[in-house]
Protein backbone atom coordinates (compact mmCIF):
# COMPACT_ATOMS: atom_id res chain seq x y z
CA UNK A 1 0.00 0.00 0.00
CA UNK A 2 1.30 3.52 -0.70
CA UNK A 3 1.58 6.37 1.93
CA UNK A 4 -0.54 8.81 1.59
CA UNK A 5 0.48 12.01 0.17
CA UNK A 6 -0.13 15.36 1.15
CA UNK A 7 -2.83 17.48 -0.98
CA UNK A 8 -0.12 20.49 -0.51
CA UNK A 9 3.33 20.78 -0.22
CA UNK A 10 5.46 24.16 0.72
CA UNK A 11 5.07 25.21 -2.45
CA UNK A 12 1.31 25.11 -2.89
CA UNK A 13 1.26 28.00 0.22
CA UNK A 14 0.82 31.44 -0.83
CA UNK A 15 2.66 34.11 0.59
CA UNK A 16 -0.10 36.18 2.54
CA UNK A 17 -2.39 33.65 2.54
CA UNK A 18 -4.38 33.69 5.50
CA UNK A 19 -6.69 31.74 8.05
CA UNK A 20 -9.04 32.16 10.57
CA UNK A 21 -9.63 29.02 13.05
CA UNK A 22 -13.31 28.66 14.88
CA UNK A 23 -13.89 30.17 18.07
CA UNK A 24 -13.25 28.30 21.64
CA UNK A 25 -14.73 29.22 25.11
CA UNK A 26 -12.58 28.80 27.86
CA UNK A 27 -14.16 28.03 31.15
CA UNK A 28 -13.17 28.54 34.90
CA UNK A 29 -12.70 25.10 35.50
CA UNK A 30 -10.90 23.65 32.66
CA UNK A 31 -8.78 27.29 33.48
CA UNK A 32 -7.93 25.93 37.10
CA UNK A 33 -7.35 22.05 36.22
CA UNK A 34 -4.84 23.41 33.80
CA UNK A 35 -2.87 25.43 36.25
CA UNK A 36 -3.10 23.19 38.85
CA UNK A 37 -1.05 20.95 36.82
CA UNK A 38 1.22 23.29 34.93
CA UNK A 39 1.27 26.19 35.87
CA UNK A 40 0.22 26.73 39.91
CA UNK A 41 0.61 30.13 40.30
CA UNK A 42 -1.82 31.63 42.88
CA UNK A 43 -3.48 34.81 40.22
CA UNK A 44 -4.32 31.41 38.02
CA UNK A 45 -5.63 29.35 40.88
CA UNK A 46 -7.12 31.64 43.91
CA UNK A 47 -9.73 34.26 43.39
CA UNK A 48 -8.57 36.13 46.50
CA UNK A 49 -4.98 36.50 45.79
CA UNK A 50 -5.20 37.08 41.78
CA UNK A 51 -7.34 40.31 43.35
CA UNK A 52 -4.42 41.30 44.79
CA UNK A 53 -1.81 40.53 41.94
CA UNK A 54 -0.46 42.45 38.54
CA UNK A 55 -3.77 41.65 37.13
CA UNK A 56 -6.30 42.31 39.45
CA UNK A 57 -8.35 38.99 38.48
CA UNK A 58 -8.12 35.14 37.67
CA UNK A 59 -6.15 34.85 34.46
CA UNK A 60 -5.40 32.04 32.46
CA UNK A 61 -1.97 30.67 32.32
CA UNK A 62 -0.34 31.70 29.21
CA UNK A 63 0.94 27.86 28.47
CA UNK A 64 -2.61 27.17 28.52
CA UNK A 65 -3.09 29.99 25.77
CA UNK A 66 -0.70 28.16 23.92
CA UNK A 67 -2.27 24.81 23.88
CA UNK A 68 -5.70 26.28 23.10
CA UNK A 69 -3.98 27.99 19.91
CA UNK A 70 -2.24 24.33 18.93
CA UNK A 71 -5.66 22.55 19.84
CA UNK A 72 -7.56 25.25 17.34
CA UNK A 73 -4.83 25.23 14.52
CA UNK A 74 -5.05 21.55 14.49
CA UNK A 75 -9.18 21.12 14.19
CA UNK A 76 -9.59 23.61 12.04
CA UNK A 77 -7.88 21.74 10.07
CA UNK A 78 -5.81 24.03 7.30
CA UNK A 79 -2.64 21.86 8.06
CA UNK A 80 -4.30 19.13 8.65
CA UNK A 81 -3.02 17.22 5.22
CA UNK A 82 0.95 18.23 5.91
CA UNK A 83 0.84 17.11 9.55
CA UNK A 84 1.65 20.11 11.97
CA UNK A 85 5.37 19.26 13.26
CA UNK A 86 7.41 21.88 13.97
CA UNK A 87 11.39 22.95 14.29
CA UNK A 88 10.32 25.08 17.26
CA UNK A 89 8.13 28.71 17.86
CA UNK A 90 9.76 31.83 17.41
CA UNK A 91 8.73 35.08 19.08
CA UNK A 92 6.15 33.84 21.52
CA UNK A 93 5.01 36.96 22.61
CA UNK A 94 1.70 37.39 25.75
CA UNK A 95 0.26 40.68 24.84
CA UNK A 96 -2.46 40.88 27.19
CA UNK A 97 -3.79 38.78 29.97
CA UNK A 98 -6.68 36.18 29.14
CA UNK A 99 -9.87 35.87 31.66
CA UNK A 100 -10.83 32.65 32.68
CA UNK A 101 -14.38 32.59 30.71
CA UNK A 102 -12.63 34.24 27.56
CA UNK A 103 -13.46 33.30 23.81
CA UNK A 104 -10.72 32.79 21.59
CA UNK A 105 -9.72 32.41 17.45
CA UNK A 106 -6.44 31.86 16.06
CA UNK A 107 -5.65 34.10 12.97
CA UNK A 108 -2.83 32.71 11.07
CA UNK A 109 -0.78 34.44 7.66
CA UNK A 110 1.80 32.44 5.88
CA UNK A 111 4.90 34.50 5.47
CA UNK A 112 8.01 32.57 4.48
CA UNK A 113 8.77 29.29 2.33
CA UNK A 114 12.30 27.68 3.48
CA UNK A 115 12.79 25.07 0.68
CA UNK A 116 15.63 22.57 1.71
CA UNK A 117 17.76 21.45 -1.91
CA UNK A 118 17.76 17.97 -1.84
CA UNK A 119 15.12 16.89 1.01
CA UNK A 120 11.35 15.67 1.02
CA UNK A 121 10.63 18.48 3.41
CA UNK A 122 11.21 22.33 3.67
CA UNK A 123 9.70 24.68 6.14
CA UNK A 124 6.96 27.12 6.05
CA UNK A 125 6.94 29.87 8.85
CA UNK A 126 3.27 31.27 10.11
CA UNK A 127 2.70 34.01 11.96
CA UNK A 128 -0.15 33.37 14.24
CA UNK A 129 -2.25 35.82 16.49
CA UNK A 130 -4.29 34.39 19.47
CA UNK A 131 -7.47 36.96 19.68
CA UNK A 132 -9.81 36.99 22.13
CA UNK A 133 -14.01 38.18 22.38
CA UNK A 134 -13.22 41.77 22.36
CA UNK A 135 -10.94 41.68 18.92
CA UNK A 136 -7.48 42.26 21.27
CA UNK A 137 -4.67 40.10 20.34
CA UNK A 138 -3.74 38.21 23.07
CA UNK A 139 -0.54 36.11 22.00
CA UNK A 140 1.59 35.75 18.79
CA UNK A 141 4.11 33.60 17.58
CA UNK A 142 5.78 32.39 14.50
CA UNK A 143 5.37 28.51 14.22
CA UNK A 144 7.77 27.17 11.91
CA UNK A 145 6.78 23.95 10.42
CA UNK A 146 7.80 20.84 8.82
CA UNK A 147 5.96 20.78 5.52
CA UNK A 148 6.40 17.71 2.41
CA UNK A 149 7.72 19.83 -0.38
CA UNK A 150 8.01 18.22 -4.09
CA UNK A 151 11.17 16.27 -4.83
CA UNK A 152 14.01 18.81 -5.40
CA UNK A 153 17.42 18.02 -6.82
CA UNK A 154 20.57 18.66 -5.43
CA UNK A 155 21.53 21.91 -6.92
CA UNK A 156 25.01 21.10 -9.17
CA UNK A 157 28.22 22.45 -8.16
Amino acid sequence: MEPIQPRRYLEDFDLGETFETPAYTLCEQDARAFALSYDPQPFHLDAGAAAESLFGELVVSGWHTAAITMRLIVECGVLRDVGIVGTGIDELRWLAPVGSASTLFVRGTIFERVPRPGRSRGILRVKLLTIDQSGATVMTQIANLIVPQRTQTPEST
